[in-house]
């Protein structure tokens, strides 16, 4: 055992690797009366930020000390950090092979390292350090969440939640393991064992990543003024730039989905600012400036995360404000950067499916994209399958199934709770094929309402759409 431990600790990583891990707190509960509320909350995180480069805390501890507190604790860490503490597990485990800790520990910063640079090949590395984890010790928390961790970075939440559930059987007082069971059943579209699991959660445990891991599940079941203040509370708690960084995304994103461009642009920016490495905000700083009409700054926002952190979702967007700036041709060579960002993902076990279906409807084969997410929607039956199958059914031609999955997506009652534009416009677009103009009215005319921003090449049509209806006449009254 001892001597094949240590050939696979010897094996693990390659030279120069360079990466980087991700964190998330807890709440105390608060309901805001309006979302002006929300907004002011939203709007206060960035008064407790230092906007200069100076600072005033005790000296940081080592990088690789840093990222390991960051890593065991579920939080972002510094990318250089990060490659730091690997650095030093792999040299460990040459000398230590039975080390199952120190197993568990690379595994998980090989997770965060592929999860942040979106290099997928960080993955099977992953998997083959925390199974040598489990094999060293069977019984053993830490690297059964790990593969929790692991599975949700490749989008295979079934796999997530059963090793979550198996961690929590080892030890149920662990509190990290909650947040990976949490977007397991997030991604399977259970909503109430998600929430369960959060208020478990929030018992167990306090502080900046509970309350931001409390803030996404807010945002998706449409709480829009409890995540912000979520959000508002872990930025102000976070101990390290990185972990600031990435709380300061999130806020971007929410105000991004609420139309507020300025504010969404302000935490973008700080979000970077703080942490170079924090391409999520750069791709958010490309969305929002694209909106607000500074193209050639928001082409730069893009290629820069994207040169970063090549995740297929940032090449379809990309190519679409290009198809919306009438470029053909270099949105196609999106479009081809994205299929090959896509097959890599899968080579490295990352379930590609949703971004390919979404793709294919819009830019390549709807009925290959519906045949994708049906078999996707089998598997992993979370809103955002439900809208992506709905669309592509819409653009295959067969409206009345696509409205049944579009409603899902949309309708609380159904699950489809978050506050999303483009689901709201797809929903709009599908009852206007079934000459139903009452309801296409309503729902286009909310989408743009919740963003009016919200993409670069569906807002003309949604636009169109409207004009194409005009005013409501008597027949738009339900019976």
């Amino acid at each position: 055992m001892e001597k094949e431990a240590s050939q696979e600790a010897t094996e693990e990583a390659p030279e120069n690797e360079q990466g980087t891990p991700d964190r998330r707190p807890r709440i105390p509960r608060r309901v805001l009366l309006a979302s002006v509320a929300g907004c002011a909350v939203l709007g206060g995180v960035l008064a407790l930020l230092p906007w200069g480069p100076g600072g005033t805390s005790a000296p940081a501890p080592a990088p690789g000390a840093q990222a390991l507190a960051a890593v065991t604790a579920g939080v972002p860490a510094a990318l250089p950090d990060l490659a730091v503490l690997i650095e030093e597990h792999r040299s460990r485990l040459k000398a230590h092979p039975e080390d199952a800790a120190s197993w568990a520990v690379l595994g998980a910063a090989y997770v965060e390292q592929g999860r942040r640079t979106a290099q997928p090949v960080y993955y099977p590395k992953a998997e083959k350090a925390l199974r040598t984890s489990l094999k060293v010790r069977a019984t053993n928390a830490g690297a059964l969440e790990g593969m929790a961790a692991l599975a949700n970075a490749r989008r295979d939440f079934q796999a997530a939640r059963t090793w979550g559930e198996t961690a929590l059987k080892e030890d149920r007082k662990r509190w990290t393991t909650y947040p990976q069971l949490i977007d397991a059943y997030t991604g399977l579209g259970d909503y109430k064992a998600a929430k369960r699991t959060l208020d478990r959660l929030l018992k167990l445990h306090s502080g900046p990543a509970v309350q931001a891991r409390a803030a996404a599940l807010y945002r998706d079941r449409g709480r829009r003024e409890d995540a912000a203040a979520a959000l508002s509370d872990a930025a102000a708690g976070a101990e390290t730039p990185a972990e600031r960084a990435a709380y300061l995304e999130g806020a971007g994103q929410l105000a991004w989905e609420r139309g507020d461009l300025d504010v969404a642009l302000r935490y973008f920016q700080e979000a970077v600012r703080l942490d170079p490495d924090q391409r999520a905000a750069l791709a958010g700083q490309g969305r929002t400036m694209a909106a607000l009409g500074r193209t050639t700054e928001a082409l730069n926002a893009y290629r820069m995360a994207l040169a970063k952190q090549p995740l297929p979702e940032y090449a379809l967007e990309l190519g679409e404000l290009y198809e919306s700036l009438g470029l053909g041709h270099a949105a196609r060579v999106q479009y081809d950067l994205l299929r090959e960002r896509a097959a890599r993902g899968a080579a490295g076990g990352v379930d590609e499916e949703l971004v390919l279906g979404r793709f294919e409807a819009d830019h390549g084969d709807a009925e290959y994209a519906v045949r994708r997410l049906r078999t996707e929607w089998r598997r992993q039956p979370g809103i955002a399958v439900a809208d992506a199958l709905g669309w592509a059914l819409h653009r295959d031609g067969k409206d009345k199934e696509a409205l049944k999955f579009a409603r899902v997506a949309t309708d609380r009652a159904k699950g489809g709770a978050v506050r999303s534009a483009l689901y709201v416009y797809h929903r709009g677009m599908i009852e206007r094929e079934l000459e139903m103009a009452g309801p296409a009215r309503r729902h286009l005319q909310e989408a743009l309402r919740i963003n009016p921003h919200f993409s670069p090449t569906r807002v003309p049509l949604a636009e169109a759409a409207l004009r194409e209806l005009g005013e409501p006449s008597p027949a738009d009254v339900p019976d």
